[in-house]
């Protein structure tokens, strides 16, 4: 390796010479695409991108495990990781060519290449790996499919699920071309339907930052106030009151890192299946300043409920915690969504996209959210959730852009996100605490639904100039409440405690509606992800905004005939409405033959702030299967809102019957039936014998109580 470096040193002080024309192919057929532009023409996802070399930088893939401070060996160069594999170095203009190739020509270097910028939108940068996709015709041959393989020096990795005839093959050092070259010869054969190079293009997280808490979580509950528009919530409490979340559904939050150290991600059974790809190991915590993201995303789905802190929209349910890499290529999209469905994620929620404007999926990426939305979950899916996006920008539409600095962008440009436009993906957009578009939202014919979030002007990242605004300028004012949520512990983080209340973006849109999935999933574990989606669409808050925009004039605030806007979707997700349509789907208990009642009126003072909590128990001894289920409870205490009441059954499930919504009520005589707590439904067919319990748990202090007693009558 070091021997590698001096050589590469001595080149890059020397005049450049041209490398060698390799574009020898007398057997393939001419291409459609000119010689002159064979490795500058990017064929990917059915879209065409011109590609210009990056003047001053080259990437570099060694052969074997390094140490981590081989640039020390290159004083004259700045070195920066792009993947575990691959690194990129910046040398002098007049160099490049020298020292690709050096490279190309070292024993020490698996793979080296240009770095790419797409035409008309400078400001990304793209990787080329030593990867690439075939998909074959259903007519080609083997002979043929390997006398192509052979010529361009290609060995076979594996078979990409979900698409038919097509593998993964990796260049070898028979390989004379890059990958967009092959790729692009290979495209002119008969034989290939699609030939792709796996690119690897940077992530830019859906949120910036502008700089017991859950009174100021309005987007979750709210009954009015300043910046805050009637119904401009998820009416999460109404919700909570059938179902708080099930530890059985998994939340995967694939992002930067998350703080598990954090109190509101404590709790038995809480966190599932961790990972991190980008240090490869199974502690996804942040690694260094910037990396706070990822912790307040996945607090706005599921953030425990503990008496302290703030809420998720679904606290019941478990988090899998994902580190990814930071970067779109295609081994890291399907590592990812491959660990989240064959590890048991019931919802996959990403506040990410691509630091790029225009970014087709690669077919490789398309199979993996295809296999995971219809493949994970035993066959039922995965319901994947992504952010939109917060340049107020179309995720598949041309506008016509000017005022960019130093025209990194300008005149007609095509916008496309990629990963929201997936058939199978729930694409969101963002509305504020007044119930309008927040200002920064991207927008489309794609969006499905809308949830609360922040208002701020639009802004986008890219490689070349890192967060900008998107012009034109928004001179008006953008107001709204932020979004409050988990931070970092202690001093690292958006701030300077453990909670943030400047969270935003549709970063924070997203797992909103991840966490209302997660809760339509717990009252009803048989659906589908496709159904799943169709009850969030089908069941939404029809918010309008009938202002124009700020930065283009036009207005997309209203609903065509189909019930859709490109502003908000099918509407302003709703918790309440989604849960409920949920539990309608059930199936229908069968029909009671009779009743049987029992009771138990020994009273029972509740502890204080005990999360032991209380117990009272009803012992059944007949061993007939439960058809039908009712609870009476008699309760006095002096602040209801504390407390929490759960039947057990006798195989231990527990069912919630009254969350902490009571606020100030001293009395509680109620019957809880299976019309007005649904979950009672899961327990038809168990057989009725053994003890069922009725706990109580006082969650906050100074306030007591008693359980004065309750009955248990069962349909059998």
């Amino acid at each position: 390796m070091v021997k590698f470096f001096e050589q590469l040193k001595r080149f890059l002080g020397s005049q450049p010479s041209s490398p060698p024309d390799l574009a020898s192919d007398p057997v393939q057929a001419k291409s459609p695409i000119p010689e002159s532009d064979i490795g500058l023409v990017l064929q990917r996802g059915g879209e065409q991108w011109v590609l210009e070399k990056a003047p001053d930088r080259l990437t570099v893939a060694v052969k074997s495990q390094t140490s981590p401070d081989w640039a020390r060996d290159l004083p004259s160069l700045a070195t920066r990781p792009i993947d575990t594999k691959l690194s990129e170095l910046t040398v002098d203009p007049q160099s490049l060519e020298t020292a690709i190739t050096s490279a190309r020509n070292s024993q020490d270097v698996a793979f080296a290449s240009h770095v790419y910028q797409i035409k008309d939108a400078p400001g990304t940068y793209t990787y080329l790996s030593n990867e690439m996709t075939i998909q074959w015709s259903e007519t080609s041959d083997k002979p043929t499919r390997n006398a192509l393989i052979q010529q361009y020096g290609l060995r076979e990795i594996k078979p990409v699920d979900m698409l038919p005839h097509t593998w993964v093959y990796q260049l070898t050092e028979k390989s004379t071309e890059n990958p967009i070259k092959i790729a692009n010869r290979l495209m002119a054969s008969p034989a290939v339907v699609a030939a792709e190079p796996n690119l690897i293009i940077p992530s830019q997280p859906m949120y910036r930052p502008t700089d017991g808490f859950y009174g100021q979580q309005w987007y979750l509950n709210h009954n009015g106030g300043n910046y805050l528009a009637t119904g401009s919530h998820i009416d999460a409490e109404r919700a909570w009151d059938m179902i708080r979340g099930d530890r059985s559904i998994v939340v995967a939050v694939a992002d930067d890192a998350m703080d598990l150290n954090h109190p509101d991600f404590q709790g038995l059974g809480k966190i599932v299946a961790p990972k991190d790809f980008k240090d490869q190991d199974f502690i996804p915590q942040p690694g260094g300043l910037v990396e706070n993201h990822g912790t307040s995303c996945a607090g706005v789905a599921i953030a425990e409920e503990n008496g302290s802190g703030i809420v998720g929209v679904a606290p019941g349910c478990s988090l899998m915690p994902v580190r990814t890499t930071g970067f779109l290529d295609d081994n890291s999209i399907e590592q990812l969504f491959d660990w989240c469905a064959s590890r048991g994620a019931a919802v996959i929620s990403c506040s990410w996209g691509p630091a790029a404007v225009n970014f087709p999926l690669s077919l490789r990426q398309n199979a993996a959210l295809t296999k995971a939305a219809t493949q994970g979950r035993q066959g039922k899916g995965c319901v994947i959730v992504f952010a939109s996006g917060n340049a107020n920008r179309p995720i598949n539409d041309t506008v016509y852009e000017q005022g960019w600095p130093n025209n990194v962008i300008s005149g007609n440009t095509r916008w496309l996100a990629g990963f929201p436009i997936h058939p199978d993906v729930i694409a969101v957009s963002a509305c504020s605490s007044l119930s309008k578009k927040a200002i920064y939202s991207n927008w489309g014919k794609e969006i499905a639904v809308c949830a609360p979030s922040n208002n701020a002007p639009p802004g986008i990242w890219l490689q070349q100039t890192g967060f900008i605004p998107t012009p034109p300028a928004v001179t008006s004012a953008t107001p709204g409440l932020g979004v409050f949520t988990t931070d970092r512990v202690g001093g690292a983080g958006y701030g300077t405690g453990d909670f943030t209340g400047t969270f935003g973006g549709t970063s924070s849109a997203c797992p909103i509606v991840a966490g209302v999935a997660a809760l339509v999933l717990s009252a009803n574990p048989d659906l589908t992800a496709a159904q799943v989606k169709q009850i969030l669409i089908s069941n939404t808050d029809k918010i309008t905004d009938l202002d124009p925009d700020p930065q283009f004039g036009f207005r997309k605030g209203t609903y065509d005939a189909q019930g859709h806007s490109e502003w908000f979707g099918y509407g302003k997700v709703n918790a309440y409405k989604a849960v409920s349509a949920a539990l309608r789907s059930r199936p229908t208990p069968p029909t009671v033959s009779r009743w049987i009642q029992r009771q138990n009126y020994a009273s029972v003072a509740i502890r204080d702030y005990d999360s032991r909590g209380i117990s009272s128990s009803i012992y059944i001894s007949e061993s007939n299967s439960l058809r039908d289920i009712q609870v009476t409870v008699n309760i006095d205490h002096s602040f209801l809102g504390d407390i929490q009441v759960s039947l057990i059954a006798p195989n231990n499930q527990t069912i919630l019957l009254q969350n902490r919504t009571l606020a100030r009520q001293t009395q509680l005589q109620h019957t809880y039936t299976s019309s007005e707590r649904p979950l009672l439904k899961d327990l038809v067919n168990l057989s009725v014998k053994g003890v069922w319990k009725l706990q109580v748990i006082d969650y906050a202090l100074g306030n007591t109580g008693t359980l004065r007693g309750w009955v248990l009558t069962l349909g059998i």
